[in-house]
């Protein structure tokens, strides 16, 4: 099984899906179609049935049931494309046998190396087969690592009818990098009960909390005079965006918060006198907090409108996804499922809130309840990112466990 997931993942990793957020097609890159055409032929050439792709580039495949029990439909989902932060043009992996450990050279000529000293985690890979850049891309383990290890999951079970399981569903998606994963995606056609996406990070992440979502994009119009006569006419606005971002709590942001933490992101600043434009991202996993922090963004705006002129600020607000725990908490047994499939397998569950995107966020609130697996990467949307590939196979055999312990359960 292990070498089957390097080849499919290598295989995978080399298609350019980088997502684009300026688009406005779905998918919103080619490279994401080619991948998908490619999907839809293996799926095919390995026995799945009902294998389709829509015109939005949606993958869908079915394996049918073996039994006679009556076993509710699950489906496994993972996501086609590379996130627009980092490039993943000419993906060039590199395999590394038995980790000693060490520093790991990813580019000699430019002197780029994973190392131990930087990324502590690599202590926990020693022994095992990684799967890194070339130090020039990211990797595209997020989230080809999980269209893999579903593939060889579906492999598997078809290869070894003797382990009886219900029907499943599984689908691959595009642009989830870019928020718009499930914007398209067809519930009903896909008819699960459940689903789990296979989009995780490390061994034994199991998530069904997420942040409640928001983007805010304020834009603040200033009048531009020559310096040399600007007395009590110029309104800089590049100031007054600098004095927005300062009424905000300066250690509510990402690189001072953690667990069950919410914060304010600066995504962009672009300015000069005469305009300039900020984009945030609001994240918090309490709804009331979440809503407190759209609210203290209203009033900063509110108050420099009332100092410069109603006319300098423009502020808008809109949500992007809720926490999923909302909607998993009611069918909470899909969640202790994957939490016993992985004690079966003497994985440790850490069951801990995602403090980032998932398409489970958006189809939990679509009807279709969707808990997070890991899918054994690090590092992720970079340069430095790796995979276990060992880590890869025990991804693939918790997707196999849940598949049977709903047939196990079942009546």
């Amino acid at each position: 099984m292990k070498q089957e997931l390097i080849e499919r993942f290598i295989r995978y990793a080399k298609v350019n899906t980088q997502s684009d957020p300026n688009s406005h097609t779905c998918p919103s890159t080619s490279g994401q179609w080619e991948l998908a055409r490619m999907l839809v032929e293996e799926l095919k050439s390995i026995g799945m049935e009902d294998v389709t792709v829509d015109e939005n580039g949606y993958v869908m495949a079915t394996l049918p049931a073996n039994t006679d029990k009556n076993v509710p439909v699950i489906g496994f989902l993972a996501h086609m494309d590379t996130a627009p932060e980092f490039t993943g043009a000419n993906v060039n992996p590199q395999i590394i046998e038995q980790y000693d450990g060490g520093d790991i050279v990813l580019n000699k000529e430019q002197g780029i190396i994973l190392s131990p000293n930087d990324f502590p985690e690599l202590a926990h890979y020693k022994g095992h087969t990684l799967i890194t850049t070339d130090g020039t891309t990211l990797l595209g383990a997020d989230d080809k690592a999980g269209i893999a290890e579903i593939m060889t999951a579906m492999n598997y079970l078809i290869q070894h009818p003797e382990i009886k399981h219900g029907k499943v569903r599984v689908a691959f998606t595009p642009d989830e990098e870019i928020g718009r994963g499930p914007h398209k995606f067809d519930v009903a056609k896909f008819g699960a009960q459940f689903a789990y996406t296979v989009d995780g990070g490390p061994l034994g992440e199991l998530e069904y909390e997420s942040f409640n979502a928001a983007e805010a994009k304020i834009t603040i119009k200033g009048k531009n005079v020559h310096p040399g006569t600007a007395k009590g006419k110029m309104i800089n606005s590049i100031k007054i965006a600098m004095e927005f971002q300062q009424q905000l709590p300066a250690h509510e942001a990402p690189e001072h918060t953690e667990g069950y933490e919410g914060f304010y992101h600066l995504l962009s600043f672009q300015g000069s006198v005469e305009e300039t434009k900020l984009h945030y991202i609001i994240r918090d996993f309490d709804r009331e907090q979440f809503e407190a922090r759209k609210a203290k963004m209203k009033e900063i705006a509110a108050s420099l409108a009332q100092k410069y002129g109603n006319d300098r600020i423009t502020l808008e607000i809109n949500d992007q996804y809720y926490n999923m725990r909302e909607k998993i908490e009611p069918v909470r047994h899909i969640v202790d499922i994957a939490h016993e499939a992985m004690t079966n397998l003497s994985i440790e569950p850490k069951v801990k809130p995602i403090r980032g995107g998932t398409d489970g966020s958006q189809l939990s609130y679509m009807g279709l309840p969707t808990p997070n697996l890991f899918a054994g990467g690090e590092n992720f949307h970079g340069r430095y990112e790796y995979i276990s590939a060992d880590n890869m196979v025990k991804a693939a055999e918790v997707i196999v466990e849940i598949i049977k312990l709903f047939e196990q359960k079942a009546s």
